[in-house]
Protein backbone atom coordinates (compact mmCIF):
# COMPACT_ATOMS: atom_id res chain seq x y z
CA UNK A 1 0.00 0.00 0.00
CA UNK A 2 1.37 3.63 -1.07
CA UNK A 3 0.69 7.04 0.98
CA UNK A 4 -2.20 8.14 -0.87
CA UNK A 5 -4.09 4.45 -0.29
CA UNK A 6 -3.21 4.93 3.48
CA UNK A 7 -4.35 8.46 3.80
CA UNK A 8 -7.41 7.99 1.75
CA UNK A 9 -8.67 4.81 4.39
CA UNK A 10 -7.94 7.62 7.26
CA UNK A 11 -9.43 9.93 5.59
CA UNK A 12 -13.08 7.74 5.31
CA UNK A 13 -12.46 6.40 9.28
CA UNK A 14 -12.93 9.82 10.14
CA UNK A 15 -15.71 10.80 7.27
CA UNK A 16 -17.66 7.72 8.34
CA UNK A 17 -17.50 8.62 12.30
CA UNK A 18 -18.36 12.29 11.46
CA UNK A 19 -21.40 11.34 9.81
CA UNK A 20 -22.34 9.13 12.29
CA UNK A 21 -22.27 11.83 14.93
CA UNK A 22 -23.16 14.78 12.57
CA UNK A 23 -25.11 16.11 15.01
CA UNK A 24 -23.03 16.20 18.01
CA UNK A 25 -20.75 18.98 16.44
CA UNK A 26 -23.51 21.55 16.47
CA UNK A 27 -24.47 20.38 20.13
CA UNK A 28 -20.44 20.91 20.74
CA UNK A 29 -20.54 24.23 18.92
CA UNK A 30 -23.70 25.46 20.52
CA UNK A 31 -22.17 24.90 24.17
CA UNK A 32 -18.82 26.86 23.05
CA UNK A 33 -21.37 29.57 21.88
CA UNK A 34 -22.84 29.94 25.42
CA UNK A 35 -20.18 29.12 27.64
CA UNK A 36 -17.67 31.06 25.65
CA UNK A 37 -15.17 28.89 27.14
CA UNK A 38 -12.43 28.49 24.38
CA UNK A 39 -10.67 26.13 25.85
CA UNK A 40 -13.31 23.09 27.46
CA UNK A 41 -14.57 23.58 23.89
CA UNK A 42 -11.52 22.95 22.05
CA UNK A 43 -10.81 20.35 23.84
CA UNK A 44 -14.02 19.05 23.66
CA UNK A 45 -13.77 19.40 19.70
CA UNK A 46 -10.42 17.47 20.10
CA UNK A 47 -11.85 14.50 22.21
CA UNK A 48 -14.73 14.52 19.61
CA UNK A 49 -12.22 14.28 16.41
CA UNK A 50 -10.50 11.86 18.13
CA UNK A 51 -13.92 9.74 18.92
CA UNK A 52 -15.26 10.18 15.05
CA UNK A 53 -12.10 8.91 13.79
CA UNK A 54 -12.28 5.47 15.73
CA UNK A 55 -16.09 5.04 15.53
CA UNK A 56 -15.09 5.07 11.69
CA UNK A 57 -12.77 2.97 12.58
CA UNK A 58 -15.13 0.19 13.93
CA UNK A 59 -17.61 1.15 11.42
CA UNK A 60 -15.83 0.37 8.43
CA UNK A 61 -13.63 -2.62 9.86
CA UNK A 62 -16.27 -4.76 11.16
CA UNK A 63 -18.75 -4.40 8.25
CA UNK A 64 -21.16 -1.59 8.78
CA UNK A 65 -20.58 0.70 6.02
CA UNK A 66 -21.48 -2.41 3.48
CA UNK A 67 -24.47 -3.09 5.71
CA UNK A 68 -25.77 0.54 5.63
CA UNK A 69 -24.95 0.81 2.08
CA UNK A 70 -27.27 -2.18 1.53
CA UNK A 71 -29.82 -0.88 3.36
CA UNK A 72 -29.95 2.31 1.31
CA UNK A 73 -29.35 0.02 -1.86
CA UNK A 74 -33.13 -1.13 -0.94
CA UNK A 75 -34.50 2.11 -2.29
CA UNK A 76 -32.19 3.02 -4.67
CA UNK A 77 -34.85 2.65 -8.07
CA UNK A 78 -31.02 1.94 -10.34
CA UNK A 79 -30.39 -0.45 -8.33
CA UNK A 80 -33.94 -2.42 -8.34
CA UNK A 81 -33.89 -2.36 -11.99
CA UNK A 82 -30.12 -3.63 -12.45
CA UNK A 83 -30.45 -6.44 -9.74
CA UNK A 84 -33.66 -7.68 -11.89
CA UNK A 85 -31.60 -7.57 -15.18
CA UNK A 86 -28.96 -9.77 -14.23
CA UNK A 87 -27.23 -10.71 -17.35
Amino acid sequence: MNWKYKLCLHKRYFDTGMGITNYLKYMIAFFGLASRDIYTTLMIGVIYAIFCYFLGMFWVKYGLLEEEQEVSNQYNKFVEEFRKRRF
